[in-house]
């Protein structure tokens, strides 16, 4: 994956990190249980955007999902960091 590849995982990153966001507004939803909300949608976000996206970065569908769930995965760290940074 080269940089101008980027910005198709940013868009999964932004998209899952509101998902997350939105996940935790109900209370109904454990805190523990937001990554994996966030992984989950990242996949399918990652298996969608593997046939919608022309430069997506893989060619194949458990690439397209892994891609997801990393870029749903790396939501919860930036939003994390962004606690921190806050402290």
């Amino acid at each position: 994956m080269d940089i101008t590849q980027m910005g198709t995982v940013l868009a999964i990153v932004v998209i899952t990190y509101l998902i997350g966001t939105a996940a935790k507004q109900v209370k109904q939803v454990k805190d523990e249980a937001i990554p994996v909300i966030v992984g989950v949608s990242g996949g399918i976000l990652g298996a969608v955007g593997m046939f919608v996206i022309p430069d997506f970065p893989a060619n194949d569908i458990m690439n397209a999902i892994a891609v997801g769930i990393v870029s749903g995965l790396a939501s919860t760290g930036v939003n994390q960091a962004y606690k921190q940074i806050k402290k």
